[in-house]
């Protein structure tokens, strides 16, 4: 909640309420990213930590009761229910796609393309991205991934670097309406009077920033050390 400045004390004792608001979370963030980026846990470790984090913050903050350990631990259920449920059904279609023979058709089509390598380079980001306007990045990654990678890697194109093109794509996804994760948790924290048509207006120069560094990163992979 917002910290609200008491005209009753101190320039320094607000300043220092509001430090003890920011400072943990900042440096709960710190520790789940930092672990992340310095290669000391991976993100499922990081993601525990974060958890561990949390309970002390909401112990410090005096908010931590058995109710909210209960109310997050089902969210957790259901969140990870979801996941496995989706990697299920992901799994069946990919397995009744690749023995019905759809998966060499499609092979024949992307390797036939115009340009070859570029053809099916623009046309395998066109459809993530077109994807990511409506379809979770869960969804995309095991349903769309294990069909254009072996095509990628039959036209000889850097598995390192097409991962990276698609993992930029799948990030995309989070800002692109009407679906985009971020325009939701946005909304939540919002104020009242800013509309949703007003969230998707502000978030389009991030998407074309997005979009700009996906096409450095096809046309100079070298610059960015791939092989392409």
């Amino acid at each position: 909640p917002p910290v609200k400045m008491d005209s009753n004390i101190s320039y320094f004792e607000n300043l220092k309420r509001a430090l003890i608001a920011i400072v943990p979370p900042l440096l709960l963030i710190v520790l789940v990213l930092g672990s992340i980026f310095a290669g000391i846990a991976t993100p499922t470790e990081s993601a525990s930590l974060g958890a561990l984090g949390s309970i002390i913050l909401a112990f410090f903050y005096k908010k931590l009761s058995w109710n909210l350990l209960k109310e997050a631990s089902l969210e957790t259920v259901k969140t990870t229910s979801m996941v496995f449920a989706i990697l299920v059904g992901a799994t069946a279609f990919s397995m009744v796609f690749t023995y019905s023979g759809a998966d060499e058709i499609v092979e024949q089509f992307m390797t036939n393309l115009p340009g070859e390598k570029w053809g099916f380079l623009i046309l395998s980001m066109l459809i993530i991205m077109f994807l990511g306007f409506f379809i979770d990045f869960i969804e995309i990654s095991y349903i769309v991934v294990p069909i254009l990678l072996p095509i990628s890697q039959t036209i000889g194109i850097d598995p390192l670097w097409f991962a990276i093109l698609i993992a930029l794509n799948l990030q995309t996804s989070f800002l692109t309406p009407p679906f985009g994760f971020s325009l939701f948790y946005l909304k939540g924290v919002a104020p009242p009077e800013l509309k949703t048509t007003d969230i998707y207006k502000g978030v389009v120069p991030f998407i074309l920033l997005q979009i700009l560094v996906l096409i450095s990163i096809v046309i100079f992979p070298e610059f960015y050390g791939f092989k392409g």
